[in-house]
This record gives C-alpha cells, structure tokens and sequence, in this order.
C-alpha cells in the first residue's frame, strides 16, 4: 500500500489522495487534533530573540501604534521595542524560523505528500490577547498550526485579488469582511486550518502565549513566470534568429501591419517559447532560488575532493544547508539535480539521494559522480558539516 494512500491524523484522517482532490488550492479544511499532544519547538521569547537578530525578516504589527493604527515595523528589533509594547493587540511574525531552528524546519517533513520544492518557509507569529493582522487574503496555499495558546479564526469566503483594501496603511487589510457560517472556530495547540488561495481570513489571539506556525508555498505568477523564462531562454538564443518574412505578399497599404505579419511574429514567438526542456530547466532552477539572496554563502576556502572524502570517511555527515532547495528531474535528455537556482547534469540515482532529506555519509560517495558533485555543492555552500564551524546549527 503506497504511503500516500492511509489515512493521515495531519489531515483529520483524510488520505493524501483525498485532501489533494478535494481541498488542496480549493476549499479550507479545519483540522482538529492535527499534532497530537503538540509541544511547540520554539519558545515565545526565543522568537522574540530570533526577531532582533541581523539577517532575520520580522515585523511587528501594532493596531495602535505610537505613529498611528496599523502601525508596520521592520526587524531586527531590540529589547526596548519589546518593553514599551502594550499589553495587547499587537503582533510578532518572524519570516522562515526554519532556516534558523533545525526543530522547526523538521515540521516540514510532515508534509511530504506535497513536492518539497512547492514548500517555500515557515513563518511563527506571536500575539498576546488580541493581536492580529487585520482580515486579509494571500495569494498562496498555507497550513495554519497553532503551536501554543488559542487563536480564533473566521474565514470570509474565496474573493478576487482586487477585494478593496483599506487605503493609507502599510497592510493589505480588507475593507469588508463577512464571516461565512460555520467558520469561526479557536484553535488549540496540535488544530491545524489549511487555506487555498485568495481565502478571506481573520485571526485574532486569545490567550497571552499564542503562537502559530504558517507553513507556507511558493507558486510564481504568469507575469514572473514570463519575464523570467524569458530571460533564461535570451540568454541562450543566438542573435540570428530573427523575425523573416520570405514569401510574403506584396503590401497593399504602405503603413499597414498586416495579420500575416502578425501572426508571422506569433510562430516565431510560440515555436522558440514551447521547449519542454528548456521550460523544465528554467522551472527547476527557479523553484529552487533561496527565498534570500544571500542565503548559501559558499565556503570562503573551497575544499578539494580528497579532504572531503577524508572528512566524511571520519564518520561526520553532510546536512543541507538551512534554506536550501533541491529537486531533480528526468527527461528525454538526461536527469539534473536542481540546487539552489543551478542545474547538475548527475545520475538519476544521485540527484533522488542528493535531494532528499536525511544526511550524507561516506557511504553515499558510491554513487557515479558522488565524489565531483558533493564537492561543488559544499563548495556552493548548498550542503555542510556542521560541526566545521564550532556553533553552526546553533546559529542563534
């Protein structure tokens, strides 16, 4: 029996099957008992302290803030922040904790009947009595798991992107929200509501350590897609291939721009755009872009093959680097493994081990082409030992 196939508590007993045909990016599903008996992995104040560190996106909503309602502040913040705030009606939401807490980027194991290369971070808000962000609606799929304390949530149907917003403040909070029947509830610590695209919805803490965990995907928009694949694809045509005419008729009217031409234009577009390979290179690179920039930072003094192989001969594993992304497919011409935005041409049976998601041992270098690939990849920075560095998967 696949895996995919049994039913799963994450999804209130619904199979994988089940919840990708009938609600996954179609209607919510609320979700009690989720995490049984769910211990939150990170604490308020160690979110708090994630939230001052450099390098880390954090904001803070006050709906009463010194400067106005809505007031929006930008991180890394500092204990002072923190004691002047009231004693309610604000919230912390700090972006992707799960580059930075080993124990929150393991939630998204959970999920693994979704592509891991769909997943884009985990986000942890938290909010004493009362914070919230306003009702709003994202463009994008979430699972909402409360980690600790209550939050009460209402959900106010499927609208269209351009639901008026209120003007004049740095949130798209929405102008008018009605709350469908049945869909208030207060979740507790281990309830779980799972949201498509474009759902209006409202959550309002109700206890002084609420804190939910918003596990989030990624899914680019046709003009992002366009521009981008376009981009990738310039970079690879030759100047000479140009718009041609050969064959045409004679013009009938010397300014006209005739259909034949237009639609002349419209092959050459079309044809040089439809190449399902270069799409699935150019898709594969960028579902693995890091959600930062400068997230993989490549080793500042590359190792060579041997010391690499010594060092994992030595019995220490190589992880993935927090935030970064892997995938891989096969085709007609060949398997790559995508890493972090790059492409690498390797064996089918190297990209799957590379791409999942338990460490590396020695040994994994049996593998054809191992050695050379896992190389480059701590070289990029992509994979890591992480004793090296002393502290480094304790970052915070």
């Amino acid at each position: 029996m696949n895996h995919h196939d049994k039913p799963l508590t994450l999804l209130g007993d619904l199979t994988a099957a089940d919840f990708l045909a009938n609600y996954w990016q179609q209607k919510p599903l609320l979700i009690r008992g989720a995490m049984p008996d769910f211990i939150s992995p990170i604490e308020a104040d160690e979110l708090a302290g994630l939230a001052c560190e450099p390098g880390v996106e954090a904001r803070l909503v006050e709906e009463e803030g010194p400067d106005g309602p809505w007031q929006v502040s930008h991180g890394p913040f500092d204990e002072a922040t923190f004691e002047r705030l009231p004693e309610k009606n604000w919230s912390l939401l700090v972006q992707a904790v799960d580059h930075y807490v080993p124990s929150v980027a393991a939630l998204m194991n959970e999920f693994d009947f979704l592509p891991r290369w769909r997943l884009d971070d985990v986000m942890i808000s938290y909010a004493p009595p009362g914070g919230n962000v306003g009702a709003h609606i994202d463009q994008y799929d979430v699972f909402l798991l409360q980690a600790s304390g209550h939050r009460r949530w209402q959900l106010g149907g499927k609208l269209t992107e351009d639901a008026p917003i209120i003007q004049g403040i740095d949130l798209r909070i929405l102008k008018e929200f009605t709350v469908e029947p049945d869909s208030d509830w207060v979740l507790d610590p281990g309830d779980m509501l799972y949201l498509p695209p474009g759902w209006a919805h409202h959550g309002v803490s109700q206890s002084d350590d609420c804190m939910t965990i918003s596990v989030g995907f990624r899914a680019p928009s046709a003009d992002e897609a366009i521009t981008s694949y376009a981009d990738y694809l310039g970079e690879q045509l030759p100047a000479s291939q140009r718009y041609s005419d050969a064959g045409m008729a004679p013009a009938q009217q010397v300014g006209e721009l005739d259909d034949a031409a237009v639609e002349r234009m419209r092959q050459l577009i079309m044809s040089t755009l439809d190449n399902p390979t270069q799409i699935a290179q150019w898709f594969g690179r960028v579902m693995t872009q890091p959600k930062y920039v400068d997230q993989v930072v490549p080793l500042e003094t590359p190792l060579d093959e041997e010391a690499l192989v010594a060092q994992l001969q030595e019995g220490e594993p190589l992880y993935h680097m927090p935030g970064s992304r892997f995938a891989w497919r096969r085709d007609a011409s060949g398997t790559t493994l995508f890493v972090d935005g790059d492409g690498h041409a390797c064996s089918t049976e190297l990209a799957k081990r590379l791409a999942d998601t338990p460490p590396l041992y020695a040994e994994d270098l049996e593998l054809d082409g191992a050695t050379a690939l896992i190389t480059q990849l701590v070289n990029t920075g992509s994979l890591g030992f992480m004793s090296d560095e002393g502290d480094d998967d304790e970052e915070y």
